[in-house]
């Protein structure tokens, strides 16, 4: 083979890892140039990218974890951004901003990319007694001017039904959080048990960013 011909071969294979590399940095994003979310249960997608972010591709999810499946396919990034499911300007109009049906993906927040968080199914839920600590990450250190912390009315089904502001209770809020690695709040479910949907609300303290997170739990 003439070398010129090596070179442009040589060319074309440096551009293609070039290429590779620059997609899988831009995966990445989320998680190096981080935020937040609820870790603690944990939320939709960074349960998903949890449990399957090594192994996104394996089909074998489809069965065993069909809601995560589903969300992986609509748009791989909402895994990768687990951390970054947020709104800016809500200025506090939380129902305002977040239209019924929409309430785990923010409001359709960055577009459709959160979307598939809304639908209804069996998501993965984790066993909680009904007065336990919810947990939400800060990887970025915002600080907190708030959070509040709602829980599914008995009865509700979010296997069949995408969630509303009617279908939950506000359990718990609280002050100002300085900058730190983590915040936590004390929730008491009340008498509930079985199936629900815990829905939080993480208000940024260094800008006007409000972060929304639905985890799915099983009241003992």
């Amino acid at each position: 083979m003439p070398i010129p011909a090596r070179k442009n071969v040589f060319a074309r294979s440096l551009a293609l890892l070039v290429a590779v590399t620059g997609l899988m940095a831009g995966l990445l994003t989320g998680v190096a140039d981080a935020h937040g979310s609820t870790t603690d249960p944990p939320s939709r997608n960074y349960g998903c990218w949890q449990r399957w972010g090594s192994d996104f591709q394996n089909p074998s999810m489809a069965q065993q974890d069909p809601m995560c499946w589903q969300a992986w396919q609509a748009d791989t990034n909402a895994m990768w951004n687990w951390n970054g499911l947020y709104r800016e300007g809500v200025a506090g109009n939380h129902q305002g901003a977040i239209p019924d049906g929409q309430l785990c993906s923010g409001g359709r927040t960055g577009g459709m990319r959160y979307a598939a968080l809304d639908n209804p199914g069996q998501w993965k839920a984790v066993t909680k007694p009904r007065q336990f600590t919810l947990t939400i990450t800060d990887q970025a250190r915002h600080g907190a001017d708030y959070l509040r912390v709602y829980v599914t009315k008995q009865g509700f089904d979010p296997t069949r039904q995408a969630l509303g502001w009617n279908n939950v209770d506000l359990v718990a809020t609280t002050g100002r959080y300085a900058p730190a690695g983590t915040y936590q709040v004390a929730v008491n479910a009340g008498s509930r048990t079985g199936r629900h949907v815990v829905y939080a609300i993480w208000q940024a303290s260094h800008s006007d960013q409000s972060y929304y997170f639905c985890s799915d739990v099983i009241f003992q």
